[in-house]
């Protein structure tokens, strides 16, 4: 059975480092490359990063609801193929995916035992210092980062799991834990237990 991590946070939180760490060290993973109309920044790669298509593509990907869930963030379309599930289905790999609170709604409704994860920065003086030492974004666009961020963190409560990256490797710990616990779920493991019960009922049988 393939399960569905969401995992959400605000821009400087630290999401994409701890899915990165994830992502190389544990196994029976696979990540969605999401599918977004803004244009590729620095050494973003085809594919790898995103997959970039034009505005039209995508309207009319939405047009035939190809994607599991979609957004506009900052005058740009993201959104996720449904292909992604598939392939994870079909590969027998649990699937990580990266979206924002938007995203992660929508796909909570239509996999409602998806798992989600929330992360946190540890306050919003920590939020500020990440991201203005990325040296990325006009003091304009951290200013709306940070206001978005806000907006965002009100969402907290409709996650699974809350996770605060204070401490990297403890944080990166934390989120591969939940990872390994859900693995473990009983509901997501019931055919791997019924041939299991099987044998103990032929021995109770005298077979």
């Amino acid at each position: 059975m393939t399960s569905v991590f969401i995992i959400s946070a605000p821009s400087g939180s630290g999401k994409s480092t701890l899915v990165n760490r994830l992502m190389a060290e544990l196994g029976r993973l696979t990540f969605s490359v999401s599918y977004t109309t803004r244009k590729p920044r620095g050494q973003e790669v085809e594919g790898e990063a995103y997959h970039f298509i034009e505005r039209d593509e995508f309207e009319a990907r939405i047009g035939r609801n190809e994607f599991l869930e979609w957004a506009e963030v900052f005058g740009n379309y993201y959104g996720t193929h449904q292909s992604a599930l598939q392939i994870a289905e079909n590969k027998g790999l649990d699937l990580v995916l990266d979206i924002d609170v938007q995203g992660a709604a929508q796909l909570r409704e239509r996999i409602p035992a998806a798992v989600s994860i929330f992360i946190l920065a540890p306050s919003r003086e920590k939020l500020e210092q990440r991201l203005r030492a990325r040296s990325q974004d006009s003091d304009e666009v951290i200013r709306r980062r940070l206001a978005d961020a806000a907006r965002e963190i009100q969402n907290y409560s409709l996650y699974d799991y809350v996770l605060v990256n204070e401490d990297l490797e403890e944080a990166a710990e934390t989120l591969k834990s939940i990872v390994r616990a859900e693995r473990v779920r009983r509901v997501r493991v019931e055919e791997r237990i019924r041939p299991i019960l099987a044998t103990f009922d032929r021995r109770a049988l005298g077979e």
